[in-house]
């Protein structure tokens, strides 16, 4: 069946004079964290010369051998290196990428990809994750703002200074899809499960496309319409994950997106590449809505939580692919 798509405004939200329009930023964001879940800042702050310089470092990393990239493989921290191992429960098939995940706490002890191995990719990649951080912390405020919460509320429960810290850098490389054969979604529809992610993509290098339409964090299924979204210089692609969803009592929307495979002629049919920042809070913050919708849990236990929803969505989809395979 053929994809059906649909158009939609992708808000794009100014940071610039932060301080004086503080006010204006916060309606703006929440408003696009309600109706969509998806929005673009821009004015950010972060040089495009740091970014050049960080997919860069990235491109070098997934250009090693395998035996080096594999010294610091993944580990159930969500940190290290991954190949073709990531199953969605929308599609059951493994995702067509390669990914390293960076944390700036206690679970990166043995998973830097050693000096001798890229030099300066620890001290990149730092400097880089401390920059969107500074960003992540001027969102966080707003959006507090807009729950009722003090100015401070999520950026002390995502503090990366603390050992326990679980925001995540994650550097994307997806292959080449052949032009013959079957192809598969580079990255099957999902929804993020932390509280917000900041995405860097690649002029040229298009595929990300999102489907709103959830009401409840509880809620797996997406809708039928998606939107592309495209690369726009100096923007940032940000989208709300299930942790704010559930924090801000389902009033913000974790929406379905995807990395879509090429069909058409004018679609991107080459390598792509992404950087993804995934805030996500320290294991030990409390994490309840203001209208206390939701029982409260800690960091760590709405992330195990989270992984369970995920493996059960997964042996569903698993079981239904098996008994359809024994029918045919």
């Amino acid at each position: 069946m053929a994809t059906k798509y649909e158009e939609r405004p992708i808000p794009k939200i100014s940071l610039s004079n932060f301080d004086q329009r503080i006010d204006e930023i916060t309606q703006q964001l929440c408003a696009a964290a309600e109706d969509v879940g998806f929005f673009a800042i821009v004015d950010h702050g972060i040089p495009q010369a740091d970014v050049d310089t960080m997919f860069a470092t990235s491109q070098a990393f997934f250009q090693l051998p395998e035996p080096a990239k594999c010294s610091v493989p993944w580990s159930p921290q969500n940190v290290g290196y991954e190949y073709k191992s990531q199953v969605r429960p929308s599609t059951g098939a493994a995702d067509q990428k390669e990914s390293y995940q960076l944390q700036f706490g206690e679970n990166m002890a043995d998973k830097w990809i050693s000096d001798e191995n890229l030099p300066g990719f620890k001290d990149t990649s730092l400097q880089f994750m401390h920059q969107l951080q500074a960003v992540s912390n001027q969102l966080m405020v707003c959006l507090a703002r807009g729950l009722g919460f003090p100015d401070e509320y999520f950026v002390q429960a995502h503090d990366v200074r603390r050992p326990n810290s679980q925001s995540t850098l994650r550097l994307l490389h997806y292959f080449e899809t052949p032009k013959d054969g079957e192809t598969y979604h580079r990255a099957g529809a999902h929804v993020d499960w932390g509280f917000l992610t900041l995405l860097f993509q690649r002029e040229g290098q298009s595929g990300l496309e999102i489907c709103p339409g959830r009401e409840v964090v509880t809620e797996w299924a997406s809708g039928e319409a998606w939107t592309k979204v495209a690369f726009e210089p100096g923007s940032i692609i940000c989208n709300i994950g299930d942790l704010l969803m559930s924090w801000s009592d389902d009033r913000f929307k974790s929406t379905f997106h995807r990395v879509k495979a090429p069909e058409e002629p004018g679609d991107n049919w080459g390598e792509r590449y992404s950087i993804a920042f995934f805030n996500q809070p320290c294991k030990d913050a409390l994490i309840q809505g203001p209208k206390k919708k939701y029982p409260m849990v800690t960091g760590e236990q709405f992330t195990a939580n989270a992984m369970g929803t995920y493996y059960k969505a997964l042996q569903t989809k698993l079981k239904e692919q098996q008994n359809q395979a024994v029918k045919v």
